[in-house]
């Protein structure tokens, strides 16, 4: 599996396109495992972070594959726990997203990950028209995708009544400006693949 092209003829490497995108080299981890002892969803993975890295630098297609479709790359939480503990620090989470771009690019979004794929994108769409995060927008948009409308139904009359729920959101100033900046970012993704 390729994840890109060099210059139109040469396909690059999932651990090149990484490099080239992230600027984070795979072949830096040495494979201490500390990354993996400190990740709090590691017991969650399919492959834990030390083995996603161990997977890039093998840069078999079939292992490549295998990094696209696995669950733990949506699992990442991003919170940098693996980068903090890494004595070369490789940024992990940096890596994981752009390997969970790459899966979204390809089609090869493991089907566990659906909800996870669902909140993502009713979160960036309820910032690109708010500006800012409008929970009761990104509640909908996440249902409307997920297809789970009665789920925590009859917390939503609770947080209303104690005003952790806004009925109206917060528009920003520039909020313009904020949703061309998602534009711009997805098209320069469909443009790298």
């Amino acid at each position: 599996m390729s994840s890109g092209s060099n210059q139109g003829s040469e396909k690059l490497s999932l651990a090149q396109g990484v490099k080239l995108h992230t600027q984070v080299s795979a072949a830096r981890c040495y494979q201490c495992g500390k990354c993996t002892a400190g990740c709090p969803l590691s017991e969650e993975m399919d492959f834990p972070p030390s083995v996603i890295m161990r997977m890039l630098q093998a840069g078999s297609a079939e292992l490549e594959e295998k990094v696209l479709r696995s669950l733990s790359i949506w699992l990442c939480l991003s919170c940098e726990m693996c980068a903090t503990r890494c004595p070369m620090e490789v940024d992990i989470p940096r890596v994981m997203d752009y390997l969970r771009s790459r899966s979204l690019e390809l089609g090869m979004v493991n089907p566990r990950a659906k909800n996870i794929v669902a909140f993502h994108r009713a979160f960036i769409d309820s910032v690109g028209a708010t500006g800012r995060l409008y929970e009761i927008g990104l509640v909908a948009g996440y249902k409307a995708r997920s297809f789970h409308l009665l789920q925590d139904l009859l917390v939503a009359p609770v947080m209303l009544s104690k005003g952790k729920l806004k009925p109206f959101p917060h528009l920003i100033k520039g909020r313009s400006a904020i949703a061309r900046i998602i534009v711009k970012t997805d098209r320069c993704k469909e443009n790298e693949s």
